[in-house]
C-alpha cells in the first residue's frame, strides 16, 4: 500500500517492571484490534533489545486518516503518557519510508 503511513518509537526503558510494562503494551495492541474503526488499519508491533532495556515499536497506519484515528482515542493518549514515563521523557519518533521490501 503506497498510501501507508510508518514510525518507529524509540526509548530506554527507565522505570517500572518489565513485566508491567509488556502487559500494557498488550493492553494497548489489543485495544488497536478491538476498534473497529482501526481494525485492519494499524499494524503495531513491539521489540526490545533480547538482554537490555532499549525498545522499538514499529507502527503502520493504512493511510492519514488512520492516524488522525488512532490519535483521537483516549486510550491511545493514556499509553502515549504512560510510554514517556516509562522512558523518563525521552521517547523519538521517527517516520519512516519504505524503500523495498520482500513480497510475503
Amino acid at each position: 500500500m503506497s498510501g501507508m503511513k510508518h514510525f518507529m518509537i524509540r526509548y530506554t526503558r527507565a522505570s517500572g517492571t518489565q513485566e508491567e510494562w509488556h502487559r500494557a503494551i498488550a493492553g494497548f495492541i489489543d485495544e488497536i484490534d478491538r476498534n473497529p474503526a482501526l481494525k485492519g488499519k494499524i499494524l503495531y508491533r513491539c521489540m526490545k533489545t533480547r538482554d537490555g532495556e532499549d525498545y522499538f515499536h514499529l507502527a503502520a497506519a493504512a493511510d492519514e486518516n488512520a492516524v488522525k484515528a488512532l490519535q483521537s482515542q483516549e486510550f491511545f493518549k493514556r499509553y502515549t503518557e504512560r510510554t514517556r514515563q516509562v522512558a523518563g521523557g525521552a521517547v523519538t519518533v521517527t517516520p519512516l519510508e519504505i524503500i523495498a521490501e520482500t513480497s510475503g
